[in-house]
């Protein structure tokens, strides 16, 4: 990027960022995500990084926070309170570490050692203690100053109201075995002086979910995550409001001068007065042990009682620390070591357009790559023209993108004010990408066809969709090696797969002994499969896993479906006359029927564990509505969901009052949060095989 363009981006982002800061900050509002506005954020940190004469003293990243609101006093804080700038990879850490070695010398790069703290989500405050009694505290507001919110820090327990006695600090810190300097500093520090502590004010889970209950029973806006609810409690007029939401509360920095030569003794220091500090708080030696904390940190954060977004790495030697000093809003000392976001800003770089099994035609977003949950992204599937049309999107916008689990990204907004005038219109194409044949939007459907019925890309698909972990299940078996087999003409339709042997692989170029054992093995083992997968491997058009489970509840056997009439498939339940045509139009084409014979011919075994498993014993789930959303480790979604519907189960798509269970996984989607709000049962997956043992 040339110097002009890093200047257009910079402007853009600064300006989108001022205004989501003004929303969170002084309205508080919030428009997009904080995982979004932390990567507008790193990308202009990283340009002015990289164009250094291009900041400006009104960039945001040379300003604290918000102005503080105008419904409490100001105050003025005594040393600025700063924040930090963001790294969300080992490579940016690294990066940081580069930085500020750079400004050391030899023998300061020795003794550079580090503190980690959790990164609780919460809200900064300033605690100042005058004769030992708690006299003021404040947000941090614009980092010079922030709002009076005293009396309502006051009904969070885990703040003193009083310090302890000078000698009981002293005690204390002989038992640990401090530093002899900061016990002689304690000694002669006058304690009716003031004494000034910083730390967050947070919620817990438990009570962040109990406030929202409330909300939805007297049919109130909920709130979106926990340090919002904390931010709007401290910032209640009425204190009797805040008390009510059981804040907590952590300390992590002492103002006042001990004496004190390393951040880790601040921190015994703070809990000698009376503070609550966190205890999985850890000191560092190198960065290694920075890596192994952050995984820690990571496998913790669901367990704890409180929300984590990540934890602050802080240049342990106070001394080391001053020396390197405060760039912008932050000091170069130290840095938040953020967890993977599950949202992120990126730029789509163009719109391509895929032709699927059905002949469907779906738009797919070029992205700049970006990381999302700690996974470098570069598609995001557009569905069709509708969604594009209701995004607003254009060629080169600024988009927010989302990635639950294992569940292809999403565009999930456009930021027009990012736009520089240099933007294009997408426009679904009239000719296939790759056939070049006519495509059409058949009325009341919202995707393009391909008018060709032999078009390559369909047969190519098909075969992709066949061995997919939905239906077959053949591992090892994915489109670059199904491009091999079909180019070397080993296949012509999906049976052939099965008709393979070890000795027609290995004649392929780079196909090793073990690789081409491998994948027979893979293929022979799949010869089994409930009638609902082989359905859904059909690739039947507008026949999805819904339909195919459908379908296997109703009858038996494949026969009976085939027998079925336009009339009879009408009368099932949830399948309507669009899908009810596309299953009957299917079984009436020769070339399908003697696929189905060539599959028997191969020796697939087709089960239904529907029907063989309906004594009342089994049907234990009977009735009962499922969600799912998330991973799992003991068995895939799709097991998962055969087994709801073996036991009499139903699963459901989307999250509503009437769903009896929603199962929760690894890194669940928004069906989570919704599940939340509306107070649905949620089991884990260790419950779930309970339910099912």
């Amino acid at each position: 990027m040339n110097k002009q363009k890093a200047k257009e981006r910079i402007e853009k982002l600064r300006k989108t960022i001022d205004y989501h800061r003004y929303l969170y900050h002084v309205l508080d509002k919030q428009e997009i995500s904080d995982s979004a506005l932390d990567s507008l954020k790193k990308e202009l940190f990283d340009l002015e990084l990289l164009f250094p004469d291009l900041i400006t003293p009104e960039s945001p990243t040379q300003r604290i926070g918000g102005e503080p609101l105008k419904d409490f006093k100001k105050v003025s804080h005594k040393d600025l309170m700063l924040s930090f700038n963001d790294a969300f990879s080992y490579e940016d850490m690294e990066d940081w570490v580069s930085r500020i070695s750079r400004l050391l010398n030899q023998d300061e790069i020795k003794k550079v050692d580090f503190y980690c703290e959790l990164k609780i989500d919460g809200l900064a405050i300033e605690l100042i203690y005058e004769k030992s009694v708690f006299k003021t505290g404040s947000t941090r507001g614009n980092g010079a100053i922030g709002e009076d919110i005293t009396q309502n820090l006051r009904t969070i327990e885990a703040i003193p109201l009083r310090l302890r006695e000078k000698s009981e600090v002293i005690e204390g810190l002989k038992d640990i075995g401090i530093n002899k300097d900061i016990i002689e500093a304690i000694k002669e520090y006058d304690f009716s002086k003031q004494i000034i502590v910083r730390g967050e004010a947070f919620i817990s889970k438990k009570e962040f979910e109990a406030v929202n209950k409330e909300r939805i029973a007297s049919d109130m806006p909920v709130y979106s995550n926990p340090r919002n609810l904390a931010a709007g409690s401290i910032r209640q007029l009425d204190q009797k409001v805040t008390s009510q939401r059981k804040l907590d509360s952590f300390s992590y920095e002492l103002i006042t001068d001990f004496n004190i030569k390393t951040h880790e003794d601040k921190h015994k220091v703070i809990k000698a007065l009376g503070f609550k500090t966190n205890l999985h708080n850890k000191y560092c030696r190198n960065l290694e042990e920075v890596f192994n904390f952050y995984k820690y940190c990571q496998e913790l954060r669901d367990m704890l009682p409180y929300e984590i977004d990540g934890m602050v790495v802080i240049v342990n030697n106070n001394q080391i620390f001053e020396k390197l000093g405060v760039v912008g809003k932050a000091p170069r000392g130290a840095v938040a070591f953020k967890f993977p976001a599950k949202q992120a800003t990126t730029i789509v770089e163009d719109i391509k357009v895929q032709v699927g099994r059905t002949g469907a035609l779906t738009p797919v977003a070029y992205l700049k790559p970006v990381d999302i949950s700690g996974v470098k992204v570069s598609r995001a599937t557009l569905h069709n023209e509708d969604e594009i049309k209701r995004l607003g999107l254009k060629v080169g916008d600024t988009v927010i993108v989302g990635r639950a689990g294992d569940v292809i990204p999403d565009i999930i907004k456009v930021l027009p004010e990012m736009r520089t005038g240099k933007e294009k219109d997408f426009k679904m194409p009239k000719v296939c990408p790759i056939c070049n044949s006519k495509t059409e939007r058949k009325a009341g459907e919202v995707v393009y066809y391909c008018t060709n019925p032999n078009c390559y890309a369909k047969e190519r698909e098909a075969f992709y969709h066949f061995v997919s972990k939905k239906a077959f299940d053949i591992r090892g078996l994915g489109p670059k090696i199904i491009d091999r087999f079909i180019d070397d003409g080993l296949v012509s339709d999906v049976s052939d797969l099965f008709d393979l042997k070890e000795g027609d692989v290995l004649l392929l170029e780079r196909f090793a002994e073990r690789s081409a054992e491998n994948i027979i093995n893979s293929i022979q083992k799949s010869k089994k499969i409930s009638l609902s997968r082989f359905i859904y491997s059909l690739g039947i058009r507008n026949v999805g896993e819904k339909t195919a489970l459908d379908l296997s509840k109703n009858f038996k056997a494949l026969k009976d479906i085939e027998k079925l009439s336009l009339d009879d498939l009408k009368k099932i339940e949830d399948i309507g006359p669009i899908v009810a045509d596309s299953i009957c139009k299917w079984f009436k084409k020769a070339k399908n029927l003697n696929l189905l014979n060539n599959l028997a011919k191969a020796g697939i075994i087709i089960e239904n564990p529907l029907f063989t498993n309906k004594s009342a014993k089994k049907q234990k789930l009977q009735g009962l509505k499922f969600v799912l959303t998330g991973s799992l480790d003991s068995m895939s979604r799709e097991k998962a969901q055969e087994k709801i519907v073996e036991l009499g189960g139903e699963i459901i798509g989307s999250v509503s009052k009437n769903i009896d269970y929603v199962l929760a996984g690894k890194e669940p989607g928004s069906k989570y949060n919704k599940a939340k709000e509306l107070g649905v049962k949620m089991i884990n997956e260790k419950e779930f095989l309970e339910i099912i043992k």
